[in-house]
C-alpha cells in the first residue's frame, strides 16, 4: 500500500512539474487531437495537472482541448468515411463495440445531434462517435458544430472549476490522492459504459 502511494505521489508530482515545460501545451493538443480517433487515454491526464498548476490559464488550456479534440474529430469522421472497412472497423473492435455500430447508424436520422453532443459530455468513447459520424454520412459541418459544443461543454466546465477553485481543489486533492485517483478511474469506466449503453 505505502508502494503504490509513493508510486502515485510521483507520478502526480511529475504531472504537476511536467504543467509548466514549454512542451506541455504541445502533449496536451496531441493527446486531445489523438483521443478523438484512436488514442484511448482521455486529455484529462495533462488538462487537470496543467490546469492545478496553472489555474489562472485553465481558460487557455480548455481552449487548446477543445481545438484539437474537434480537429481530431474531423480525422475520426474520414477514418469512418473513407477508412471504415479498414481502419475504422479495426479502430472499433478495438474497444468491443463492433455490435454497437449499426444502431448507433441508425439513430442517427433522429437523434444525430443529440448523440454527438450527449457522447460527447462523456468521458469516453468519443472516437466511436466520430468514427460512426462519418460511417453514417452524418452532415460534417454539423457534426463540427455539434463536436465544438460538446467537446467545449465538457474542457470549460474543467476550466470553470478549476479557475475559480484551482488552490482549493489541489489542496485537497493532495492529501487524499489514492482516493481521488480511484474516484477518477470509477468516472472513467462508468463514463465509457454509460457511453456504450446509450447506443
Amino acid at each position: 500500500m505505502m508502494v503504490h502511494a509513493a508510486m502515485l505521489k510521483r507520478s502526480y508530482d511529475w504531472f504537476i512539474a511536467a504543467a509548466d515545460k514549454p512542451y506541455a501545451l504541445w502533449i496536451l493538443a496531441a493527446v486531445s487531437f489523438a483521443e478523438s480517433s484512436f488514442f484511448p487515454i482521455p486529455p484529462d491526464v495533462m488538462l487537470l495537472p496543467m490546469s492545478l498548476a496553472r489555474p489562472k490559464r485553465a481558460w487557455w488550456f480548455a481552449t487548446v482541448c477543445t481545438i484539437a479534440s474537434v480537429a481530431g474529430g474531423v480525422v475520426g469522421y474520414a477514418i469512418g468515411a473513407l477508412l471504415y472497412d479498414s481502419l475504422g472497423q479495426w479502430l472499433i473492435n478495438i474497444y468491443g463495440l463492433s455490435g454497437k455500430v449499426e444502431a448507433f447508424r441508425q439513430s442517427y436520422a433522429d437523434w444525430g445531434a443529440l448523440i454527438i453532443i450527449g457522447k460527447g459530455l462523456t468521458p469516453i468513447p468519443y472516437k466511436l462517435v466520430t468514427i460512426t459520424s462519418g460511417f453514417a454520412g452524418y452532415n460534417i459541418w454539423l457534426f463540427i458544430v455539434c463536436s465544438i459544443i460538446a467537446r467545449g461543454g465538457r474542457f470549460f466546465v474543467v476550466a470553470i472549476l478549476l479557475n475559480r477553485y484551482g488552490d482549493l481543489i489541489r489542496s485537497e486533492l493532495e492529501k487524499r490522492l489514492g482516493l481521488w485517483v480511484a474516484i477518477g478511474a470509477a468516472v472513467l469506466v462508468l463514463g465509457f459504459v454509460i457511453a456504450v449503453k446509450l447506443v
